[in-house]
C-alpha cells in the first residue's frame, strides 16, 4: 500500500514516500552489533567511544552465542545476521579490574556451554549455562586456577580437554590438559609455538611492518581439528594495525609439536574499510558451513578501539585453513545451504560512492564530509551537532541500480558518563533517494527505530534506480551526527575495468619477505584487489587498494616461492584478472 505524504524539507523539495519493506538475504561488515563503550577510562581520554575485540562465537544447541571483550553481556543469534544482547556481568569474586570478560574463552561441554575471561591470577570463575538465551548462568568451578590470558578451550574426540593461551612479545603460546571432571589442569603445561618474524614477514610489528622498537605480539589462541589434524591459530602482530591477522600451526597431536602452515595468515585483511582480521575463532555453523569471526582494527581515538568481522572459511583438498576476504566488506548472501566455496557468498554489489561528491548540512571543524565516502573507517565525518535534520548527501555521478546501504556511525563527542554497556540508547534516520536532486524519495524509512545500530546494514526489499542519496538525521545514539562510512552498494550501468596491463612483481633481494607490486592504472577503475599464494591455484590472500598503482606486500615467508594476480574493479563489476605471475627467490 502505498503511503502518500507531502511535505518540504529544507525549503528544498517536496518529497513522496512508501512504506518500505527491507530484506534479509545479505550481510556486510564490519558485525552491526550494539557495542558497548569502553569501559577504561585512560582508553578514552581522547573521547568516549565503542570497543570490542577478541571474539569467540559458539555454535550451541542450534544457536550462536558470540562473546567479546568487555561488553558487559554477549549476543545470540539464529542466523548469524540479526544478534540479541544479554545484558550480564560475569563478575570474579576476588579479581578487581575494568576488565570484566577479557578475550573470553568458551567450551561447549555436554548440555552445558562454558564461559571464562582472561586472568594471569589462579582464581577466575568458570561460569555454565544450559540455556544462555537467557541469564541463567551459574558456577562451573568458582576458582580455576590456570591463570590463562587470551585462553582457549578444545575438547578432543576422546573427550579430551585442552587448554592453550599467551598473550606477550616474549613469551611464547602455551598448551596444558584440563581434567574433564574437576576441570582444572592436569600437570605442566607445554610451550608450544612463538613468532619468528626474521621468517614471516606478516609478523613483523608496525603499521607498515617496519617498526623496531618493539618486537611482535602473539596472541588470541584458538584451537580446531579437521579430519583429523589440529589447527592450533594465533594473532599477530599487534592489534592496531591494519595487517594485524590469524596464522595457523598444525598437528597430529593436540600438544604437538607443531608445523607452520604453508599459508600464512590464513585471516588476513590489511585494505578496504575494514581492516585486521586477527584474534578470532574459526567454527563450524549451520549447514557444515565454516567461519572465522575476528578483530577489526579503527584506532583513531585510542589503539583499541576496534570492531568485529565475519568471514567465510573453508579447508581446501589439501587440508590448508584459509579465510576468504576478497570483497568481504561489501554485502556477501545469507547461507542458506552449504556454499562450495567461500567466494559464492558474493552478491557482486559494488560500492557506488567512493570518493563521490558530498553535500551535509554543517561540518564540525576539520572532520570533512569527503571522510563518510573515503572507505577508511578510521575517518569520519561529523556534523556541528545530533540534531533532527542534520544531513549527509552523497552524488553517485550517475543513476545507478541501488540495491543495499550501510551507515557506520562514528563516536563525536560522546557524553564523558558513557563507559561500559549503555542500554535504551538508539539511532533513528531516513535515506531518500533521487534521480535528479530535485524530487525525492525515502526508501529507508527509521523513524521509530529503538535500537542501536552503529553499523546499520539495510538491503532494500526491491532495488531502485537513482543518483542521489541523502542520510537525513532524526536522532542519534551518542555524540553528534557523526558518520565514517555512508556506503552504497548494487551496479552502475557502464564498462567494467580492463584487464589490467604491466603487472610485475619486484622481489627484494636484501628482504626477501617483501616486494614492490607495480602495474599500469586504470582511468576506469575504482581500486584493485591483489591475490597471492603458495600455488597457482592457492592464491588464497587477497589486498584491496584504491586508486593506487603500485603497492609494497611486506607478508610473505622469506625463501618461498609466491603466486600473483591482480583485477580492477569499479561501479559496475570486476575486470578479467591477469594472468598469475611467480616470484621466487634468487638463489
Amino acid at each position: 500500500m502505498k503511503l502518500r505524504l507531502l511535505f518540504v524539507i529544507f525549503g528544498l523539495s517536496i518529497l513522496s514516500f512508501s512504506n518500505t519493506l527491507y530484506s534479509q538475504n545479505t550481510f556486510c561488515n564490519p558485525m552491526n552489533l550494539d557495542y558497548g563503550f569502553t569501559p577504561i577510562p585512560n582508553f578514552s581520554e581522547q573521547g568516549r567511544h565503542r570497543a570490542t575485540a577478541d571474539p569467540v562465537i559458539s555454535y550451541f544447541k542450534g544457536k550462536y552465542y558470540l562473546f567479546s571483550t568487555n561488553q558487559w553481556g554477549y549476543w545470540w543469534s539464529n542466523d548469524l545476521v540479526k544478534w540479541d544482547f544479554i545484558s550480564r556481568k560475569f563478575l570474579q569474586p576476588y579479581h578487581k579490574v575494568y576488565d570484566e570478560l577479557c578475550a573470553p574463552a568458551t567450551l561447549t561441554l555436554g548440555d552445558s556451554l562454558l564461559v571464562i575471561g582472561s586472568t594471569y591470577e589462579k582464581n577466575f570463575t568458570l561460569w555454565y549455562s544450559q540455556n544462555p538465551t537467557s541469564d541463567t548462568w551459574k558456577e562451573a568451578v568458582h576458582s580455576f586456577t590456570a591463570g590463562a590470558w587470551d585462553p582457549a578451550f578444545f575438547e578432543d574426540d576422546d573427550k579430551r580437554i585442552y587448554l592453550y593461551h599467551g598473550s606477550s612479545n616474549l613469551y611464547p603460546m602455551y598448551g596444558i590438559e584440563i581434567d574433564r571432571k574437576t576441570l582444572q589442569p592436569i600437570g605442566e603445561r607445554k610451550e608450544l609455538i612463538q613468532l619468528h618474524d626474521d621468517i614471516h614477514g606478516w609478523e613483523r610489528f608496525g603499521e607498515f611492518q617496519d617498526n623496531t622498537f618493539l618486537k611482535p605480539f602473539m596472541e588470541g589462541a584458538w584451537m580446531n581439528k579437521y579430519k583429523g589434524k589440529y589447527y592450533l591459530q594465533y594473532g599477530a602482530p599487534g592489534t592496531e594495525f591494519s595487517h594485524y591477522g590469524d596464522g595457523v600451526y598444525t598437528s597430529d597431536k593436540p600438544l604437538g609439536p607443531f608445523t607452520y602452515q604453508s599459508h600464512n595468515p590464513f585471516a588476513y585483511k590489511p585494505g578496504g574499510f575494514t581492516r585486521g582480521a586477527g584474534h578470532g575463532a574459526t567454527f563450524e555453523g549451520q549447514f557444515g558451513n565454516w567461519w572465522h569471526v575476528s578483530t577489526i582494527t579503527i584506532a583513531s581515538k585510542n589503539s583499541f578501539e576496534r570492531r568485529l568481522g565475519l568471514w567465510p572459511t573453508q579447508f581446501d583438498k589439501d587440508g590448508i585453513l584459509y579465510t576468504e576476504t576478497a570483497y568481504s566488506d561489501f554485502p556477501m548472501k545469507t547461507p542458506t545451504s552449504t556454499f562450495n566455496k567461500p567466494s559464492d557468498l558474493y552478491t557482486g554489489w559494488m560500492i557506488l560512492n567512493y570518493n563521490k561528491p558530498v553535500q551535509v548540512s554543517s561540518s564540525l571543524g576539520n572532520y570533512s564530509p569527503n571522510y563518510a565516502v573515503d572507505e577508511q573507517m578510521r575517518t569520519y565525518w561529523s556534523a556541528k551537532s545530533n540534531k533532527k535534520g542534520e544531513f549527509i548527501q552523497s552524488d553517485l555521478g550517475e543513476i545507478s541500480t541501488i540495491r543495499a546501504i550501510q551507515i557506520n556511525y562514528a563516536d563525536q563527542d560522546v557524553d564523558t558518563s558513557f563507559l561500559g554497556k549503555i542500554n535504551g540508547i538508539y539511532h533513528q534516520y531516513q535515506i531518500l533517494a533521487s534521480k535528479d536532486g530535485k524530487k525525492w524519495e525515502v526508501i529507508v524509512d527509521k523513524s521509530t527505530n529503538k535500537t542501536d545500530v552503529p553499523h546499520d546494514y539495510v538491503e532494500l526489499s526491491k532495488p531502485i534506480e537513482a543518483r542521489f542519496v541523502k542520510l537525513v538525521n532524526i536522532h542519534m545514539a551518542a555524540g553528534k551526527f557523526a558518520i565514517s562510512g555512508l556506503r552504497v552498494f548494487g551496479n552502475g550501468h557502464g564498462a567494467k575495468p580492463n584487464q589490467i596491463k604491466d603487472f610485475v612483481v619486484l622481489r627484494g633481494e636484501h628482504d626477501t619477505r617483501s616486494a614492490w607490486l607495480k602495474w599500469r592504472q586504470d582511468s576506469n577503475a575504482t581500486g584493485y584487489v591483489i591475490y597471492s599464494g603458495i600455488a597457482p591455484d592457492k592464491l588464497y590472500t587477497s589486498v584491496m587498494v584504491y586508486g593506487n598503482k603500485d603497492y609494497y606486500f611486506k607478508s610473505m615467508d622469506k625463501d618461498k616461492t609466491y603466486y600473483f594476480q591482480i583485477e580492477a574493479f569499479n561501479e559496475n563489476g570486476v575486470g578479467e584478472r591477469t594472468d598469475v605471475l611467480v616470484s621466487r627467490v634468487s638463489q
